[in-house]
């Protein structure tokens, strides 16, 4: 088995890494996918999640978990390389030689944004990482605000960005949270089929790119 990699990252913190990981991974394991989560962020937030998830609906083989440093990143992706169809990784809210690394191992790099022009301004040192790493890499829309003013500011400086963007995006909805602090992802929570459409969209989107 050859596990493809996803990186998720981010310099600002907040940005909602944590959630389109978590999301991420629930879509992928109902697709027949096996998952490992790599957590490379010191606050933990994805190791808690996966702790709340645990308890509540017990260990699922094919869902697994390790921290990692950036620069043990490499050891610990090939612990998982024949265990799990793709890896996803968590990684720190910042740009540097730490994330370097991840990045030096992922096959696809995804950068969520939120409706906040302070996550446009933080883009920037991430990409140029990710440019010099030559990965390919998507902006990824998050708490999106249909037909309001900062959304449409922020839309125009993520075009200015001149960096691609997943056509799917995560609307600003509660049930994120919530589904979060639950140990689940939105598509095995109580939610609206806007949410859950919009999961799914995001997931067969990243999935078409690491198609061969």
């Amino acid at each position: 088995m050859s596990s493809q990699i996803i990186c998720v990252a981010q310099q600002k913190g907040g940005a909602g890494k944590t959630t389109l990981v978590s999301n991420l991974a629930i879509a992928f394991l109902q697709a027949g996918k096996s998952v490992a989560l790599l957590d490379t962020d010191p606050q933990g937030s994805l190791g808690k999640w996966l702790d709340v998830r645990e308890e509540a609906l017990g260990v699922n083989d094919r869902l697994q978990f390790a921290t990692a440093t950036a620069y043990g990143i490499s050891r610990a992706i090939r612990g998982f390389s024949d265990k799990a169809d793709i890896i996803l990784i968590d990684t720190p809210p910042k740009a540097d030689s730490d994330v370097r690394w991840v990045l030096r191992d992922s096959d696809l790099v995804l950068v969520p944004v939120s409706v906040s022009q302070a996550d446009v301004w933080a883009t920037h040192d991430l990409l140029d990482l990710a440019d010099r790493a030559d990965k390919p890499t998507y902006l990824v829309m998050n708490r999106t605000r249909a037909g309001t003013r900062v959304g449409e500011q922020v839309s125009k400086s993520v075009a200015e960005l001149e960096t691609a963007k997943l056509q799917a995006s995560l609307a600003n909805r509660v049930i994120y949270a919530e589904a979060l602090g639950n140990g689940l992802g939105v598509l095995e929570a109580k939610s609206t089929k806007s949410a859950k459409d919009e999961v799914r969209a995001l997931a067969d989107e990243v999935f078409a790119l690491l198609e061969p």
